[in-house]
């Protein structure tokens, strides 16, 4: 179904069908980049025999992968790199494991040991832009907070920030908070300036706190409508204020339990290509339906229709359990966006929020990652995933 010849070492040359023009191309491939993309003509036999090529998944929010926890106490030395490598499958060529609200030794323990992944693993280095910190710096309000322990929130401190960006080499690019804390303009301000996106999200904060966040310089939304107090007041709120502010790009869980269809709809209206897809994935998406055993949930269950919730009440979610090629599908079969928007909002758009080279997507120049897929009903199927131009993944291959 996709033709790929290897014309030496460090040259590719992949024909596929174009995700955005829906046309045929032949696509080039040398040292890690993309040479040329070019449209070729086919008979249409032909072009029904190719895979359809987009490019590769990033991932902002991802708390970890089949049975692996980025937030676990102690992680396994090789935990980090294994989560990059099985993201492969899932065409996630670039992410952010994310690290929530935790003791500060814990925080500081997570930090240094996917740091010390990225040292020492090449593939976790080249997979991972930066690491997301969602927390402790959030709200302290039920609903607000999430699944957040109320025992390790805390307001802004820019020294502990800065040990904990020393724990991890610098690696720290993107950190959701509240700013509803006093003092949490100026802390903004410093990380912005220092690198650091900073995301709203878990918050309670009234408009003219986000209002004064965004001036500081915060540039996103954290899984915008989730996180978030079951009662709000009708008019104004914190989701009307973020919807509100254009400069915010959002993120949104888009797996068909998070949010409902017409709010993601109206999302889209609002923020067009400022809207982002992320998973916001826990250890247990990858894994079969059934009853587990979750740190922050307890006991938890995932449903064969793929929704995560407490086993002691239904009605409270436990977190994602599906990744971002699921709510891409998901905005495509209930007619929310078009394939090329919706595959745009997971890949150029949180490339594009993070300014990563990335951002380019198939084009002369640009990093060579990128997915080959394919349709099967309502489904899409990863067939082959390549980072820096080398085919890490392939469908029905042991070796990956």
């Amino acid at each position: 179904m996709w033709i790929v010849t290897l014309m030496d070492l460090s040259k590719t040359q992949v024909k596929a069908i174009d995700y955005a023009t829906e046309q045929p191309v032949v696509m080039d491939i040398e040292n890690g980049f993309i040479q040329s993309i070019e449209p070729v003509l086919l008979q249409e036999h032909e072009k029904s025999e190719l895979a359809i090529v987009a490019p590769g998944l990033i991932d902002l929010q991802i708390n970890g992968y089949a049975g692996c926890d980025f937030n676990q106490g102690s992680m396994p030395e090789d935990l980090v790199g294994n989560v990059i490598r099985m993201l492969w499958r899932e065409g996630v060529t670039t992410s952010y494991p994310t690290l929530i609200t935790n003791s500060d030794e814990a925080i500081t323990q997570g930090l240094e040991a996917i740091a010390r992944a990225c040292e020492e693993d090449p593939v976790a280095a080249a997979g991972i832009a930066g690491i997301h910190l969602e927390g402790p710096f959030i709200s302290p309000h039920d609903g607000a907070r999430g699944a957040h322990s109320l025992r390790y929130i805390k307001a802004p401190e820019w020294e502990l920030f800065c040990r904990w960006q020393e724990a991890a080499g610098g690696r720290i690019r993107l950190l959701t908070l509240s700013p509803e804390w006093p003092g949490s303009g100026d802390f903004i301000l410093r990380c912005s300036e220092s690198g650091v996106t900073v995301s709203i999200g878990h918050t309670s904060a009234a408009s003219e706190q986000i209002q004064e966040a965004v001036a500081c310089g915060a540039r996103m939304s954290t899984h915008l409508g989730n996180g978030a107090q079951l009662s709000l007041p009708r008019h104004p709120n914190y989701i009307w204020e973020q919807l509100a502010q254009e400069s915010l790009w959002s993120c949104l869980i888009a797996d068909g339990f998070h949010l409902p269809d017409q709010i993601l709809k109206v999302v889209l209206k609002v923020k067009g290509d400022k809207a982002v897809l992320v998973s916001d994935a826990v250890s247990i998406s990858g894994l079969a339906p059934g009853a587990y055993t979750s740190h922050i949930g307890g006991n938890v269950v995932l449903t064969p229709e793929g929704r995560l919730h407490m086993a002691e009440n239904e009605q409270l979610l436990a977190g994602s359990a599906q990744m971002q090629l699921w709510g891409i599908e998901h905005l495509l079969n209930r007619g929310i966006a078009s394939l090329a928007d919706a595959w745009n909002m997971a890949s150029l758009g949180p490339a594009s929020c993070m300014n990563l080279s990335s951002a380019a997507g198939l084009s002369p120049g640009a990093p060579a990652d990128f997915v080959l897929f394919s349709k099967e009903g309502s489904r899409l199927r990863v067939e082959q995933t390549f980072k820096s131009g080398e085919c890490v993944f392939k469908r029905n291959s042991l070796h990956h």
